[in-house]
């Protein structure tokens, strides 16, 4: 994509960070810091970023460039280089963006960080603009500026200042998920889920100004909390069964009665908007969160009826698993602790040193892991445009296809085969020893991934923004790893002593 030329902005007077002594942690967190703040600026990772985000920002059917002024490209010049800088620290940390909002407020390594430190008022975002942060690129955006960066490790490894080059022809991957904001998917519960939002969403329009004649949504909430006790309660006892079904049939009395009152609140404020203090977006929030659940609301009683009073099963793609997160599956792990799991399936890359070289998030089911390998390097050697010279997985991603398209594209096959006879044939060669030794460190890499990264569970909502995470999880994390790696000045000074 052509590069936009950036306007020239006024450096600031910046602050002297604090000489702090005596603690080991903060001095290895602000190296890193310091570290991580070089790479983006020798990289030009800060530069494409804002780049990109200004392409971003003034692509066809949004704001001409011709029609803003000066003074608007600068600013949004500066959020970009903040919006960069907050979520690389903030996934660093794992916090979420109010308890980074107060860090940053207190913490003057996080304020130069993040280049908002000032000699006289320190103006810190706030949570609601570290949010729009988050999303202030989409993921397919975001490819090409970490693909850059790796580029620039592998073949320009003395502007990074690293010792040695970086090992991309070697690629190994693995697949996991990641899970869902949500509860467990108990059927029942989506009526619980379902009475909370809308008598919350009812409460709300009550409290500004607008209502209609019913009982207290309180009493409604406490109708359905004791039900769900009830229910809950029903597994103990001997005629279980039919307590459970009982019981379904008193919840769903509950939600037809909490249904009607919310629809006539949802007109009651589509039409009377204006005597409340809220704009017309504000209202029309308040709408949607209703809309998206009463339109949910009858398959989701007939899923209940279905599994309880029905005693029948319904199949995987005919279930909702949660009121807020559509775009969810059931992915069978078959693992200690997690024989099922509830998310989306995620393709995951690294090379030899731990960098992550690709990664692909499902919307939709995955294919099996077999049908995934050739895309992935497809999507490795055209981002980092250079050949896989071989390739690691687990038995997951072994087929005689794959096999064969390895060798016509004369990529060595470190994957575990299949075949228990074919495996102890491989073994003997070296080689693939040794690719399916380092292999069994990438669900080490995916756990570190997730955990620290991501963290777990995603809180993101929305298939699109647990996408923009993942690939801000991993700039932040490729830029943990280089950060680590061994410099110049690191081993001169070792040559010297």
């Amino acid at each position: 994509m052509p590069a936009f030329s950036l306007l020239p902005e006024q450096p600031r007077l910046r602050l002297t960070l604090p000489t702090v002594e005596g603690n080991v942690d903060y001095h290895q967190w602000q190296t890193q810091l310091q570290r991580i703040d070089q790479l983006i600026r020798l990289a030009g990772v800060e530069t494409e970023f804002v780049q990109a985000s200004l392409q971003h920002w003034t692509r066809p059917g949004e704001t001409p460039l011709a029609d803003l002024t000066v003074k608007q490209i600068v600013k949004f010049q500066e959020h970009s280089r903040r919006a960069l800088r907050c979520n690389i620290a903030r996934t660093l940390l794992g916090e979420g963006f109010r308890d980074f909002a107060v860090h940053l407020a207190e913490s003057p390594l996080l304020q130069w960080f993040c280049g908002v430190d000032q000699l006289d008022v320190v103006q810190v975002p706030a949570k609601s603009s570290l949010q729009r942060y988050a999303t202030w690129l989409p993921a397919a955006v975001m490819r090409p500026l970490i693909e850059g960066l790796l580029r620039q490790g592998a073949e320009r490894p003395q502007v990074l200042k690293l010792v040695a080059a970086l090992d991309l022809d070697t690629y190994f991957l693995d697949t996991s998920c990641v899970k869902a904001n949500i509860h467990f998917p108990v059927d029942w519960v989506l009526l619980r889920d379902a009475t909370r939002t809308l008598m919350k969403a009812v409460l709300l329009i009550r409290k500004h100004g607008l209502k209609h004649r019913m009982e207290p949504p309180e009493m409604f909430l406490c109708r359905m909390n004791r039900l769900c006790i009830q229910m809950s309660q029903t597994y103990r006892k001997a005629d279980g069964k039919k307590a459970r079904k009982r019981t379904l049939r008193a919840m769903k009395r509950v939600v037809k009665a909490v249904a009607g009152h919310a629809l006539r609140y949802r007109d009651l404020l589509d039409q009377d908007w204006a005597q409340t203090d809220w704009t017309r977006p504000q209202a029309e929030q308040v709408l949607d969160r209703i809309d998206g659940v009463l339109l949910q609301l009858p398959a989701a009683e007939e899923q209940a009826h279905e599994r309880i009073i029905g005693e029948r099963p319904v199949k995987n793609e005919d279930k909702i698993f949660s009121l807020y997160e559509t775009e969810i599956h059931v992915i069978v792990r078959h693992k200690a602790g997690a024989e099922v799991e509830f998310g989306n399936t995620l393709l995951l890359g690294e090379s030899p040193a731990g960098l992550i070289v690709d990664w692909q998030l499902w919307r939709d089911g995955a294919p099996a892991d077999a049908r995934q390998m050739t895309e992935s390097v497809a999507r490795v050697e055209a981002g980092l445009r250079r050949k896989v010279r071989a390739i690691g997985g687990d038995r997951g991603f072994d087929s005689q296809a794959n096999q064969a398209w390895l060798k016509g594209h004369r990529t060595y096959n470190g994957i575990c085969p299949r075949r228990p006879r074919q495996l102890q044939d491989r073994n003997r060669a070296a080689r693939f020893r040794g690719l399916q030794r380092r292999r069994s460190q990438t669900e080490g890499r995916i756990g570190i991934f997730k955990h620290e990264f991501l963290g777990q569970p995603l809180r993101a909502k929305g298939f699109a923004r647990r996408e923009q995470a993942v690939a801000w999880g991993v700039m932040a994390h490729n830029l943990w790893v280089l950060a680590r790696l061994p410099q110049v000045e690191e081993a001169a000074e070792r040559l010297a002593a």
